[in-house]
């Protein structure tokens, strides 16, 4: 499966990707978009992987090595269900500003997934709501999800190569990316501590040798 950015937009029913909803999506480069963000729409990225979505983790390999160039036993292919985290937390679009930041400060973590009714609505870090508060009163504390314009989020699959997806991260500015599964529900996170914990691993193991 491709990486998806679904753009910004109010928490109101799904807001991943077309693909599971069986409608055209368009294609960007890696690293630039080819044209200004439609927000009435999410868009397809990593145009090399699109093919792999319903052939599983052996396709994935096959759609990223014939993309890089490489020889088989070149690829450093590294699916994202590897180094990403099962652990999921969410708030409905109902719920309030304070809510969200009191659900993060009781399980320490940095995002949250918005629902929307069986739907995800939309993923946010605290980084992102700290700033929106910021920039308004303090009564916004109070304002319910579901009037606010939540930011742009990027989806992967549990077979999406973690290569692909981080330089997609990175051209996007985002710290984050949600794992969604065959059935387009919430599987997982990978963010970029997810990362920084593979290389520091990586660099001790070099280190023994």
């Amino acid at each position: 499966m491709s990486i998806f950015v679904s753009e910004p937009g109010r928490p109101v029913g799904t807001r991943l990707p077309e693909a599971f909803r069986a409608r055209r999506v368009d294609d960007v480069t890696e690293l630039t978009e080819t044209r200004a963000i439609n927000p009435g729409r999410s868009e397809a990225t990593d145009s090399e992987l699109q093919r792999a979505t319903n052939a599983g983790r052996h396709r994935a390999l096959e759609e990223y090595g014939a993309a890089a160039g490489e020889q088989r036993e070149e690829r450093p292919y590294l699916p994202v269900s590897r180094i990403s985290s099962p652990t999921l937390y969410s708030v409905p679009a109902t719920a309030t500003v304070s809510e969200a930041l009191s659900v993060m400060d009781e399980h320490q973590v940095n995002h949250l997934v918005i629902t929307s009714g069986d739907n995800v609505a939309g993923l946010v870090d605290l980084r992102w709501l700290l700033g929106w508060l910021y920039e308004r009163e303090a009564s916004a504390m109070s304002e319910s999800l579901v009037h606010i314009e939540l930011p742009a989020f990027l989806t992967a699959s549990p077979e999406t190569d973690a290569h692909q997806l981080a330089r997609l991260m990175l051209a996007h500015q985002l710290n984050a990316a949600l794992v969604v599964n065959a059935k387009g529900a919430a599987a997982g996170i990978v963010t970029s501590t997810d990362y920084l914990r593979l290389y520091a691993n990586a660099g001790r193991h070099e280190g023994i040798v």
